[in-house]
């Protein structure tokens, strides 16, 4: 008791060096909500991320929309703030990624004589100062004297360009440098006003099976003049171009003498280029009619979340963060409903509209639930794009990029991810199919000849009970293999298993049931009881690598002090493992240096929790860039210690800013913006895939979740948390629906079926969520 005491007069000591920090500013019981006139979209910064390898993109696009027309600066996923010079605006961005992808066709205008051929050389310089952006719009002026103006619809990308007064005002067509490596392009003169070009690449963090996307680009006027080029070779007059690699275009004039403006649409397809051509059909619309209707549909998306209190810094932090959860995934299909399936065919979606670009080993974390709270329609149909997969190419993805499977992480995303969906209620007809899905897919490997490697470590898991760190069973397929992370591999395996063995009983596959549930106990398979840590461990079953948990082997991206959170299906498990309740609090509050914390938690989450965007190993302490322990802050919750979660949440919330360096490591796809909005309300899935949501306070006055009716009743979920502020931020009680609740967690019942939960804080701890029945479950 004298111990608890000491620290509870220490955080009142400490409660001024919270102020100022969540968001950048304090979180004063006192401040206002939004003015009623001020749009979502002006709250919104998309140049968050640019800086520091977030890699975000502050170009035009719509929600889920399949262009994101964006500025490439040279950086290997297309703009990074720190350059200077834009090597032109191209069609495809994915938010976040940490390895190229897309670009494709980058597009410029300049003036003058056509002399190269290389965007490196040809590239436009700029400032900042000159640069602007909001939701579905971007502008910039450049050193030429051109104004370059982006927006977007769903499949299109539309620029705007106002030149100097001049005759030879150009725009360079570049289909040879995408940002993925370019396995063949092609480029062809149309008309007076058309450009069409067709680029098959191949890349992301490893080769791929190469992909291609079908451009058209058409012009308000006619050229004046125009040419090729190959190579460094450039001609006049010419109309077509071709390479196997390297550099292929087009440059096309215009006479900007009286009329300066120069407007142009391009539409892309993953079909063919009729595809194109009728998305261009489909979506045509003069720029400032597209980009009020592109604001529009963002102030729409955006409204689905209504906050009060908090400083405008942080209303601007957390909406951007919203914004850049909508990004993704991707729509794949075509106006007229056809897709290229993985099946490298073309099928047509019937009832539904056809997603791709699956980061599930980062999104089945966070964005998957989020989308599935305030996109249940779209994430209806991304979960049966999903199946369309499996259905088309054999089997469920891990990452996949456009047409094509990339295999990058390890472990079994996809099962979380679905039975996500599953629990929302957002597979309702499909439920048998998607269990026979993720049944095959638990429980069998993709044979050699298929490119999909799926959970490759299978037969090792399902007869040994683990995934063994051996590089050499590993079928050798591009991308990753679970033998390379066998530790790691084998925690998601079990994670995932935790997952559907909650589906199976659901739908009263009970034998499966308590199969999965007993596999989802395997993470005690790869704990050694002499370190108390997991470990990988080899092909003949013994404990491989380094016996400090901090320079393990076997784990992708992180160490075992990082991973052993990883349990979400069986936490109390997992903490009977390492000694109970009080062993698992001091190793957590080493792992998150609490005592630091408290006394200054933004040094502490910058100095000694972040080492760099891309440093994952060697490391005994929290990582709040990186995925595998997203969890981790909210594992107090199961430990009798919910306050310590708020501690820790709120200081990783210091991290996100409304500045280009305001996110913490790449976004993946929307993955740490969806933990800052989450983490924000308060209300957090840590057990994904599953139906369990971890309470921590709140830190705005209220929350008003605007829900889809068709899947949520109520129509409206509210969160109040009266006063909260960096003083005032410990929970004593909890109602829900006007009813008392000790629980640390709700259900995604709860959710849907419930209204109103109501937080009531103060400035020290209280025994709320301290019994051991408030914490968090272990399945059945």
């Amino acid at each position: 008791m004298g111990r608890r005491r000491t620290g509870i007069l220490r955080r009142g000591a400490v409660a001024l060096a919270l102020a100022g920090l969540i968001g950048g500013t304090a979180l004063s019981p006192h401040s206002t909500a939004a003015a009623p006139s001020e749009r979502l979209t002006d709250l919104v910064n998309p140049f968050i991320g640019t800086k520091n390898e977030g890699n975000t993109f502050p170009g035009a696009a719509v929600p889920f929309g399949m262009v994101q027309l964006s500025p490439d600066t040279g950086h290997s996923t297309g703009y990074d703030y720190k350059d200077n010079h834009i090597r032109g605006f191209s069609t495809v961005h994915l938010s976040g990624v940490g390895c190229r992808i897309g670009g494709d066709l980058p597009v410029l205008p300049t003036t003058g004589e056509v002399e190269e051929t290389d965007n490196a050389r040809y590239a436009a310089a700029f400032d900042h100062a000159d640069e602007s952006a909001h939701p579905g719009y971007y502008r910039v002026r450049l050193a030429s004297g051109v104004t370059a103006e982006l927006t977007a619809t769903a499949r299109t990308g539309r620029q705007r360009y106002t030149f100097p007064a001049t005759e030879r005002a150009n725009v360079l067509i570049n289909a040879g440098q995408s940002l993925h490596r370019a396995v063949s392009s092609s480029v062809e003169i149309v008309d007076e006003r058309t450009v069409r070009a067709t680029i098959t690449g191949r890349g992301f963090c490893q080769d791929t099976r190469p992909y291609t996307v079908h451009t058209i680009t058409r012009f308000d006027r006619p050229f004046t003049a125009h040419g090729t080029w190959e190579g460094a070779r450039v001609t006049r007059g010419t109309t077509r171009a071709a390479g196997s690699t390297g550099r292929t275009g087009a440059w096309v004039r215009f006479d900007t003498t009286r009329d300066r403006r120069v407007e142009a649409t391009t539409a892309i397809s993953y079909v063919d280029a009729e595809g194109a051509r009728t998305n261009l059909g489909a979506e045509e619309a003069g720029f400032d009619r597209t980009a009020a209707a592109a604001r529009t549909s963002w102030e729409e998306r955006l409204a689905g979340v209504a906050v009060q209190g908090g400083s405008r810094a942080l209303r601007r932090t957390f909406y951007s963060s919203l914004y850049r959860s909508f990004l993704a995934p991707n729509i794949g299909g075509d106006a007229d409903g056809r897709y290229r399936g993985w099946d490298q065919r073309t099928h047509r979606a019937q009832g539904f509209t056809y997603y791709q670009n699956w980061s599930l080993w980062d999104t089945y974390r966070t964005q998957a639930q989020l989308l599935a709270l305030l996109a249940p329609r779209e994430s209806r149909d991304m979960a049966l794009s999903v199946l369309r997969i499996d259905a088309e190419g054999g089997w469920l993805p891990k990452w996949g990029y456009g047409t094509v499977e990339t295999n990058i992480m390890t472990g079994d995303p996809v099962t979380p991810f679905l039975t996500n969906a599953y629990r929302h209620g957002l597979l309702k007809d499909h439920e048998e199919e998607a269990y026979r899905a993720l049944k095959k897919n638990a429980d069998g490997v993709p044979p050699a000849d298929s490119p999909y490697a799926g959970r490759d470590g299978n037969e090792r898991y399902i007869s040994d009970g683990y995934v063994p760190l051996a590089p050499e069973l590993s079928r050798h397929k591009p991308g990753d293999s679970d033998f390379q992370e066998g530790a790691s591999a084998t925690l998601e395996y079990a994670l995932a298993d935790g997952a559907l063995s909650e589906m199976a009983r659901g739908l009263g596959h009970d034998r499966d049931a308590r199969r999965y549930a007993d596999r989802a106990r395997n993470y005690r398979r790869v704990f050694d009881r002499d370190t108390g840590f997991f470990r990988a461990r080899d092909a003949h079953g013994a404990f491989t690598g380094s016996e400090d948990p901090a320079k393990s082997t076997g784990f992708h991206e992180g160490t075992a002090w990082q991973y052993q959170w990883l349990v979400p299906q069986d936490l109390p498990g997992m903490i009977e493992l390492i000694g109970g309740r009080s062993a698992a609090d001091e190793r957590l509050d080493s792992f998150f240096a609490y005592d630091r914390l408290l006394a200054d938690p933004a040094r502490t989450a910058r100095q000694v929790w972040v080492h760099g965007p891309y440093d994952y190993y060697n490391a005994d302490k929290y990582n709040p860039q990186n995925e595998p322990d997203l969890i981790a802050p909210y594992t107090y919750l199961a430990t009798g210690r919910p306050w310590k979660t708020t501690d820790v949440v709120h200081a990783a919330l210091t991290l996100f800013t409304d500045t280009p360096d305001g996110m913490t490591g790449n976004d993946d796809l929307g993955t740490m913006s969806a933990w800052m909005v989450l983490s924000s309300i308060g209300v957090y899935p840590v057990r994904p895939g599953s139906d369990v949501w971890g309470l921590s306070t709140p830190v705005f006055d209220r929350v008003d979740l605007r829900l889809d009716r068709h899947w949520y009743p109520h129509g409206r979920f509210t969160v109040t948390c009266p006063g909260t502020s960096a003083t005032d931020r410990y929970v004593q009680s909890v109602r829900l629906d006007g009813r008392r609740f000790d629980r640390t967690y709700l259900t995604t019942a709860a959710l849907r079926d419930g209204g109103r939960l109501e937080f009531t804080v103060g400035r020290s701890p209280s025994r709320w969520g301290t019994g051991r029945s408030d914490g968090l479950p272990a399945i059945r």
